[in-house]
């Protein structure tokens, strides 16, 4: 059985009616065992929980999840959480022990090499920690390496690598070769040669790790400009909560093996299921992860005033807080219908971070 807190849940409420809904990756009870006979001790568990491990490792257990189209999620815990075994279980680069994965309803498990293959080429990127780059071969060339492997011609590959390079911020480098690059653009060359394939699903794992603090930050900004521009479904992998924060639709905390809570950062920061997610929130400034539309509640009469905006945090209405005397103030979504009100009070507990 799933833990609780895998429960599907949603995006916030000022979004629905805004986007269509479409699960594009699943799992269901996935399970990935290292070890001797993973098959048979996967088969003994279900028997007898507490058998012996005898030389096996639990990476994943019993997953249930759901990605949507669009959507962002970040799958975040500790070192041997096991967030990067999940990741390669959704795209195949492990083959799970048990249970099932499905990409655009095909289960993935059924696939010959071939096909697997074809859906990595057709519908995948991937970015990871090593930035992967093929130091004989020109930043040009490393861009359109991937679409050469998919046999394009040269005219048609350069042309849509030099594309990718002006996306991310690098016309004029087409010609260095990676070791005259800066570690921040030799991460923007990994990136511009994974959006090269035109993917719909972008698996990154920990793509910003071993960049030092500014440029990390840099990266992180590119990020979101380059969210904003592509409809891209994306599984992004960190270890680091203030990133999980900034970039997220949904965050998925992993502890050994299982997700102990799938949610909205706001409702994270609001409502961690445990306390190991509670220890992850405790040092964070709800304030500026809280968005008005998280604390809507339902108007028993007709809003007063200008209505705020839903995606606007607790942090940026700081001001309007302090100033506005009104009890209860409407909130309304991007199309600029109410969607509720918001408590003043309860607003600014969490502005100054008064416990819940």
């Amino acid at each position: 059985m799933a833990h609780p807190a895998q429960r599907r849940v949603g995006l916030p409420v000022w979004n629905k009616g805004h986007r269509v809904r479409e699960t594009v990756i699943s799992c269901r009870n996935v399970s990935k065992i290292f070890g001797p006979d993973p098959v048979r001790h996967l088969a003994e568990l279900k028997v007898n929980p507490q058998a012996p491990l005898n030389g096996h490792v639990h990476a994943v257990r019993e997953v249930d999840l759901d990605i949507e189209r669009g959507e962002m999620l970040v799958v975040m815990g500790l070192s041997g959480s096991g967030k990067s075994t999940l990741v390669r279980c959704l795209s195949r680069l492990v083959e799970i022990t048990g249970g099932h994965v499905t990409v655009e309803g095909q289960d993935i498990a059924t696939l010959s090499d071939a096909g697997l293959i074809d859906l990595r080429r057709r519908k995948m990127g991937m970015v990871f920690q090593g930035f992967g780059l093929l130091p004989h071969r020109t930043v040009l060339d490393n861009v359109a390496f991937p679409l050469e492997m998919r046999g394009q011609d040269r005219k048609t590959r350069y042309a849509r690598a030099r594309d990718m390079l002006t996306l991310v911020g690098l016309t004029g480098r087409e010609g260095y070769f990676p070791r005259e690059l800066s570690g921040g653009q030799q991460q923007r060359v990994g990136i511009a040669r994974s959006l090269a394939v035109e993917p719909d699903i972008w698996f990154l794992d920990e793509p910003f790790s071993a960049l030092d603090p500014l440029i990390r930050r840099e990266m992180q900004d590119e990020f979101l400009r380059l969210k904003g521009l592509l409809n891209k479904t994306v599984i992004f992998i960190t270890h680091d909560f203030d990133e999980a924060l900034r970039l997220a639709d949904r965050i998925a905390i992993m502890k050994d093996g299982r997700i102990v809570q799938c949610d909205t950062p706001d409702r994270i920061v609001l409502h961690p299921a445990t306390d190991y997610v509670a220890r992850f929130t405790a040092e964070i400034d709800r304030a500026r992860v809280v968005r008005a539309g998280s604390l809507v509640r339902p108007l028993d009469e007709p809003p007063e005033g200008a209505a705020w905006a839903a995606t606007r945090t607790i942090r940026d209405l700081a001001r309007d807080l302090v100033a506005d005397s009104r009890k209860v103030i409407p909130v309304a979504d991007a199309a600029g219908a109410v969607i509720g009100g918001l408590n003043r009070q309860e607003a600014l507990d969490v502005l100054l971070g008064v416990a819940g």
